[in-house]
């Protein structure tokens, strides 16, 4: 297993993949699946269901994980 040597934080850019270009500040480090979250990047729409806090529930857009190999540290 190789290590990860972003950690939290640190600012990346994205080197490969449909938001290739962009720059963002490391949300969280998975380092079992060699993944990273990135701020604003590769967002996704996921549905919520109507809760006690969000009376209405529908859609947010969601940070998913991209892999170390696609980023560089800035």
């Amino acid at each position: 297993m190789n290590k990860i040597k972003i950690k939290k934080g640190d600012t990346v850019t994205i080197i490969a993949g449909d938001d290739k270009g962009k720059s963002g500040e490391v949300l969280a480090v998975l380092p079992k699946k060699n993944m990273l979250i990135i701020k604003d990047c590769r967002l996704a729409k996921k549905a919520v269901k109507p809760t006690d806090d969000n009376k209405k529930g529908g859609f947010v857009a969601k940070e998913m994980p991209i892999h170390v190999s696609n980023v560089k540290k800035m």
